[in-house]
């Protein structure tokens, strides 16, 4: 089985009760959940970390370089924001798949400007969890290649 990370960004960890019109319902350990049962059927082994932390975000990324295959990485508030998580993307060697709950283009206009979108292999947005679904299946069609 490869080895991926997903990573879940500031304030997601408040899914299921944080704004569920625009978030959805299910909670951050439902995703998980869900996310580590389709990961083994596609011959994944997911991990799972979430943080309210840019550093730990970073470290995670650093982290994951060397014992990941490839990450799904939801940054929440830090994508329009964070250029040291940008940087962090860029400096790892394994793909990196940005995702969303929610559809950014379709929100408030500070929200439209991804920072790290140039530095992923792909972002999916505006599905609920699902986009981390996608994000989790487009990854792992890029492993099998």
């Amino acid at each position: 089985m490869k080895k991926v990370l997903v990573l879940h960004g500031p304030n997601l960890n408040l899914l299921g009760e944080r704004e569920p019109q625009v978030y959805g319902s299910l909670t951050l350990d439902e995703i998980n959940r869900r996310l580590i049962e389709a990961g083994r059927e596609w011959n994944l082994e997911v991990s799972c970390f979430q943080s309210n932390h840019e550093g730990e975000l970073i470290d995670a990324l650093h982290t994951a370089r060397r014992t990941v295959e490839g990450v799904v990485f939801n940054p929440a508030g830090y994508t329009h924001t964070s250029v040291a998580l940008r940087d962090a993307v860029a400096a790892v060697s394994i793909p990196v798949i940005e995702v969303h709950l929610s559809n950014p283009a379709a929100r408030e206009d500070f929200r439209h400007v991804s920072l790290l979108a140039p530095v992923c292999r792909g972002t999916i947005a505006g599905f609920g969890w699902r986009s981390y679904w996608l994000g989790l299946l487009a990854l792992a069609n890029l492993l099998a290649e």
